[in-house]
């Protein structure tokens, strides 16, 4: 598995952000539809939403990629 850092500018940021700054999606578009398919998991559960918060060590997972939000 792949692992990937993503740093925060501010107190959280959000999943859809996570997604585009890790690489993951190309645009806002993409990560939408990647969530709404129910193929990115956040702590270990499923997450639909695109504006759910992220803090400090929550793990996201998206295929074979974990990516990790630190502060």
């Amino acid at each position: 598995m792949k692992k990937i850092e993503v740093k925060l500018r501010d107190e959280f940021i959000k999943l859809g952000q996570a997604l585009k700054a890790a690489g993951i999606a190309e645009s806002g578009v993409d990560a939408k539809f990647m969530i709404q398919d129910g193929k990115v998991n956040v702590n270990g559960e499923t997450e639909l939403r695109r504006g759910r918060k992220l803090f400090d060590g929550d793990e996201v997972v998206c295929g074979d990629v974990l990516i990790k939000i630190l502060k």
